[in-house]
């Protein structure tokens, strides 16, 4: 299965962080799928998040609001990603 991740956020720092770890994790793991920015606020809101930079794992939101350490955010992308 091709995994979806996704960046919800306004092109901030925190969420351009996010979206370097992302990337980054994914290319040293070696996980399938696709990393994609959402900045379109309707398209944020639609996932009920409050805070950004959130992070949306095949359609589930498992970070919201802030840039977590890059080993926490392994832990929540190998648990949440399809191999």
């Amino acid at each position: 299965m091709m995994n979806e991740v996704k960046i919800l956020g306004t092109g901030c720092s925190n969420c351009k962080k996010l979206h370097d770890l992302v990337v980054g994790l994914q290319l040293e793991q070696g996980w399938p799928g696709n990393v994609e920015e959402v900045r379109d606020i309707p398209a944020i809101m639609s996932y009920g998040i409050m805070r950004t930079p959130a992070l949306v794992v095949n359609e589930r939101v498992v970070v919201e609001g802030r840039v977590p350490r890059k080993s926490e955010l392994s832990e929540i992308l190998l648990s949440s990603l399809e191999r």
